[in-house]
């Protein structure tokens, strides 16, 4: 199960590759609950899709999967270079090993966008629902750094 997921996510950016208009496709790294691989591909100036593969070391540790689409609101914090959207969205979360786990997530954070250079920084927290094997809620919450390729 947890390649096929593995497997959809990588396609999806391969199919979609072409058509980002805004910024292209990024990779890179986050740091919080989960730690681990964070890509964004971005559909148009305000729309991307945000994932993560990563390590969850809350109660027991296990792979999680995130998959989200995000909406980003620019112009609601100013700065002097670059631009700091705030982003907000809805996504699923996938765990699998010690506590295997199926939830949804309200992505909310803000992206510092470099103005000269392929970066992006983030930081961002995100409740989840989650729906299987039982209802629960849950909280994830990183902060991170993308390159985007082909973006000199």
């Amino acid at each position: 199960m947890m390649r096929r997921i593995i497997f959809f996510c990588c396609w999806f950016g391969v199919l979609n590759f072409a058509s980002a208009q805004d910024r292209g496709f990024g990779a890179g790294i986050m740091v919080g609950a989960p730690t681990g691989i964070t890509m964004k591909l971005w559909q148009s100036h305000s729309a991307a899709i945000d994932g993560a593969v990563a390590w969850s070391f809350e109660r027991s540790s296990s792979l999680q999967v995130n998959l989200d689409y995000v909406e980003h609101s620019f112009g609601v914090i100013k700065v002097e270079k670059g631009s700091l959207p705030f982003y907000y969205g809805i996504g699923a979360r996938v765990q699998a090993g010690g506590d295997a786990a199926l939830g949804v997530r309200i992505p909310l954070g803000l992206d510092y966008l470099f103005a000269h250079d392929p970066l992006d920084a983030f930081v961002e927290i995100a409740p989840i629902l989650q729906i299987a094997p039982s209802t629960t809620f849950d909280l994830d919450g990183a902060i991170g750094v993308r390159f985007f390729f082909g973006q000199m």
